[in-house]
């Protein structure tokens, strides 16, 4: 178990608690010769417990301003999970309901809908690691790769909040690979694009992206919340509208195909869809994992101030013995000492 220290500069006191060790703690009287007189056992053992305690003073008062914590170390464990990028839609069309329009009611838009759903799935995976990024207009870093969960939950409950028009998914997808790549590792992983839509991505950035899949493997989903009455992924074109521009959905599918990397695609089109697919995710991305936790820590200011005030409190009973403040408080016939000057004139 590890200690650490949150003000170590104040450790250059703890050397001081070896001053009680140079010297005795009580007065010293002047006797001619102690040859004579029995061992004390008791007083020895009094006198040990007293230089303890002096020491003892010293010491944890020293440690308690230095913030002493134990544990807080990484450990590795083995569970079941994977290491996942969260892409997620920001664009306007996010904050109206499935059927297309304003939510009224009791209806959920759909970007509230994959907010519910996701951090449900977050919950779930507590041995994962995961990354938040938005994309709209341009795409936003929310948070990088972390297992600390409620940071995780804090950057998919922002997905709701009102959003821009545009999309521009290339870049998106861009920054959602590299918070894997930042760390690479032999956790399985994952990017989960969450969109109702898609856009035309440019062929150079298409380039880029086939060399980036291409070098690091990842398990692609896109959870596709269809809009009622729009183009979808599996709709057949029309003569002369097979385009990019004509039906961005289609061809973004085909994209993602052309990779060669795991992939599937979910054409949602109600909230109970959306759970049905994000469970589905959740089945098929349950691996062995080896990950590293951090256990708790435990802050010992108290332990090391309580032990130092205790010490301290009987050095001063000590002390307050000593000078025979309770003499008076001894039994009616009990000898008194004597002091230094009559046993000189005995």
């Amino acid at each position: 178990m590890s200690l650490t220290f949150a003000d170590p500069q104040f450790l250059w006191l703890t050397p001081l608690a070896a001053l009680p060790l140079l010297g005795g703690l009580l007065r010293r009287s002047a006797y001619p010769s102690l040859g004579g007189v029995p061992v004390d056992v008791l007083s020895r053992l009094l006198s040990l417990a007293l230089t303890f305690a002096a020491v003892a003073a010293i010491g944890s008062t020293a440690l308690a301003l230095t913030g002493p914590r134990r544990g807080g170390e990484l450990v590795e464990k083995i569970g079941d999970g994977a290491e996942t990028a969260l892409l997620i839609d920001r664009s306007g069309s996010m904050n109206e309901t499935f059927a297309g329009r304003p939510p009224e009611g009791g209806e959920e838009s759909k970007a509230n809908a994959a907010r519910r759903v996701l951090q449900d799935y977050v919950r779930r995976r507590q041995h994962d690691r995961f990354g938040v990024v938005g994309f709209s207009t341009s795409p936003i870093r929310m948070l990088p790769l972390t297992d600390n969960m409620d940071a995780v939950l804090g950057a998919v409950a922002a997905i709701d909040r009102p959003g821009l028009d545009y999309t521009d998914i290339g870049r998106g997808l861009s920054t959602a690979l590299s918070l894997l790549s930042e760390d690479a590792g032999q956790s399985p992983r994952v990017l989960l694009l969450v969109s109702d839509g898609a856009a035309v991505i440019d062929p150079k950035v298409q380039q880029t992206l086939r060399m980036t899949f291409a070098r690091m493997p990842v398990n692609l989903y896109w959870l596709f919340l269809r809009t009622a009455n729009s183009t979808g992924i599996s709709d057949t074109p029309k003569p002369g509208e097979d385009t990019p521009q004509a039906m961005p959905e289609r061809h973004l599918d085909l994209f993602f195909k052309s990779l060669k990397i795991p992939y599937k695609a979910f054409e949602v089109e109600n909230p109970g869809a959306v759970e049905a697919a994000v469970a589905e995710i959740g089945r098929l991305e349950t691996h062995p994992i080896v990950y590293r936790e951090r256990l708790p820590t435990e802050d010992l200011t108290g332990f090391f101030a309580a032990l130092g005030l205790l010490s301290s409190l009987a050095l001063v009973a000590a002390k307050i013995f000593e000078t025979g403040l309770f003499k008076s408080s001894l039994p009616l016939g009990l000898p008194q000492a004597a002091g230094p000057s009559r046993r000189r004139a005995a």
